[in-house]
């Protein structure tokens, strides 16, 4: 009995009300099932010994009747308040967990649940950790208000920009995790590059300020059998790759150091900084 109880808890989902009535309907079931052998055991022999006050007919009548009216009545009382309280373990479970996998600022999935669905990804796709650039400026300059609706904004910008097959996430900060999937790499990428484009294109109005901002990215291929730690460190390196360049910019991890040497001498616009970023990208690829 206890087993099946158990089944009857693990798999009804008592998220919805019509399974704790099932529940409750199932429990008086087999309360009215144990009380008739229980019955049927212990009649007959009282009947026996002379010590039922009616014939054996009428007090096995009258048992099954008050097996019905009594015990399954208690037991399906007992079981719909048994029941409520699942439901409401189970809501109050449901939304911790969300809770605990939920940016709070952004309402995204949070650092941990998007490693636990990285580790989940089978097949091609695409890492993507996108940083918003110069966001400590925003911060010192506008605020922190304005920095919160910075990231409220981006997050917005993310979230609408890839679909159900996508994995989007903060990571912490002004870090933003997105894993693309369902489409060839070319796709991918042009999809990337074109959430990149939407939010340089325009201010974001935050507390009155309009606020340009641009982000980078880094983005690495996720195949069959590929390390998913390293994948997350080749695309952390194309990001830093991306800043050493001059920001504003996604950069995947096949262009490599040739590109990085040619961007640094030829592109970037911090001409001031040009040495140490080359120090700092010859370091970031192990040189």
């Amino acid at each position: 009995m206890r087993n099946w109880m158990s089944l009857q808890a693990d798999f009804g989902n008592f998220q919805y009300r019509r399974n704790v009535y099932v529940f409750a309907l199932k429990m008086s079931f087999l309360a009215v099932i144990l009380s008739g052998a229980i019955m049927a055991l212990t009649i007959p022999p009282l009947g026996f010994f002379g010590l039922l006050p009616v014939n054996l007919l009428h007090a096995i009548g009258f048992g099954a009747v008050f097996s019905w009216l009594v015990g399954g009545t208690v037991s399906g009382v007992l079981s719909l308040a048994t029941g409520f309280t699942m439901r409401e373990l189970t809501l109050s479970r449901a939304e911790f967990e969300k809770l605990s996998r939920t940016d709070t600022l952004s309402g995204l999935l949070n650092r941990r649940a998007f490693t636990e669905a990285l580790d989940r990804i089978e097949g091609d796709a695409s890492l993507v950790i996108f940083d918003v650039d110069r966001f400590k400026a925003i911060n010192d300059r506008f605020g922190h208000a304005c920095g919160d609706a910075v990231i409220t904004a981006v997050s917005a910008v993310l979230t609408s920009a890839f679909d159900e097959f996508s994995v989007v996430a903060r990571l912490g900060g002004e870090e933003f995790g997105v894993i693309v999937s369902g489409e060839p790499l070319e796709a991918r990428l042009e999809r990337i590059e074109a959430v990149r484009a939407r939010l340089a294109g325009g201010p974001i109005l935050a507390e009155g300020h309009n606020i340009a901002i641009t982000i980078s990215g880094g983005v690495a291929d996720l195949v069959a059998g590929r390390n998913k730690q390293q994948v997350y460190a080749l695309a952390d390196r194309a990001l830093y790759l991306a800043k050493a360049l001059g920001r504003n910019r996604v950069v995947h991890e096949r262009e490599g150091l040739h590109h990085a040497w040619h961007g640094l001498s030829e592109n970037s616009p911090d001409a001031e900084s040009r040495g140490q970023g080359s120090d700092n990208v010859m370091q970031a690829y192990g040189i």
